[in-house]
């Protein structure tokens, strides 16, 4: 028998990565799923095989014992939905992105201050193996002192009638994966973010809908520098990013496999990265969580790491120029 037994709140395409990552872990169980469209509830039921499913996710709460929720919903609706399993001292794994403003994230992190349960978000950049062996190389060399990430796509279909309700503007929604990483690679201990002190953002649309630009340089507050570039409606879903300490930079294509190009003492690096030496090539946000369940430990992506990120994407949305 698994030592988590867990449930699934949403079981959209977001959650089906989720699923997988739940199945691969055998410390973990899943025992129930909920989701209110009639078609997407039985395709779980079909291709996850729970113990039971349900149409109302407080339906499952009452009758299901779980020790784990993942709640894979769209932004707007997941406010009330993290804060009753809080209440009930679950230990939840948010969706990206927590809420619609960091306002909602904030009343999530208080629900979790109160809350037996652990909360960790979605963030799951934070967790491939090869960004935490290439964050292991910068630290052990003092630490960053200059990230960026570029994070593009073609025009979004977030800002719609019918779902704009539910969805942020896309630096938030979305991109909020790249900000993100820059706070993490910018870190300069094993389980800290860098804090953004000061941003100079630049934010405007295209003449077509859903292709909203962003460009942000940051200041963090170790001494470390960031720069930003996020544009909707390019040619292509392109994910990187580029890190810079001394005698050691670092280019990192996520756009599908991960794949790290690495410079160390002015030589290309051809020794393949220490995979195992951060959790091995299949470490995974689920396992971390499980880890941090059973061995009580705070996850590397609380709430309150959820409410600095929200900040950054909301100034960088914003255009806000100067300290934060």
């Amino acid at each position: 028998m698994a030592d988590l037994k867990v449930g699934v709140i949403g079981c959209g395409g977001h959650a089906q990565g989720h699923f997988a990552m739940i199945k691969d872990e055998p410390r973990m169980q899943l025992i129930s799923v909920a989701e209110i469209d009639d078609q997407r509830l039985e395709r779980a039921k079909l291709n996850h095989e729970p113990e039971s499913a349900f149409s109302d996710y407080r339906e499952m709460l009452d009758q299901v014992d779980l020790d784990v929720v993942y709640i894979v919903t769209m932004p707007g609706h997941l406010l009330p939905i993290v804060v009753e399993c809080l209440g009930r001292d679950l230990h939840t794994s948010v969706e990206k992105s927590p809420g619609m403003n960091v306002g909602e994230t904030q009343q999530m992190l208080d629900a979790a201050r109160k809350s037996k349960g652990k909360a960790i978000l979605s963030v799951n950049r934070r967790y491939k193996p090869e960004v935490l062996a290439v964050r292991k190389l910068l630290q052990e060399r003092g630490g960053a002192v200059q990230v960026a990430a570029n994070y593009h796509k073609p025009p979004s279909g977030l800002q719609v009638p019918g779902r704009k309700e539910v969805a942020p503007p896309e630096i938030i929604c979305d991109a909020i994966h790249h900000v993100d990483l820059l706070r993490w690679m910018a870190g300069r201990a094993p389980t800290e973010a860098a804090t953004a002190v000061e941003v100079y953002g630049h934010s405007w649309h295209g003449k077509r809908g859903g292709t909203p630009r962003y460009n942000a340089v940051i200041a963090f507050d170790n001494g470390c520098r960031g720069t930003m570039m996020s544009h909707y409606g390019v040619g292509y879903r392109i994910q990187s990013a580029e890190v810079h300490t001394e005698d050691m930079s670092a280019y990192l294509d996520l756009t599908r496999v991960p794949k790290i190009t690495l410079y160390l003492d002015g030589a290309l690096c051809e020794e393949p990265l220490d995979l195992d030496a951060v959790g091995g090539p299949d470490f995974n946000e689920t396992r971390h969580f499980a880890d941090c369940i059973l061995n009580d430990t705070t996850p590397w992506s609380p709430l309150e790491e959820a409410v600095k990120t929200m900040e950054l994407c909301e100034a960088i949305e914003r255009g806000h120029r100067g300290r934060l």
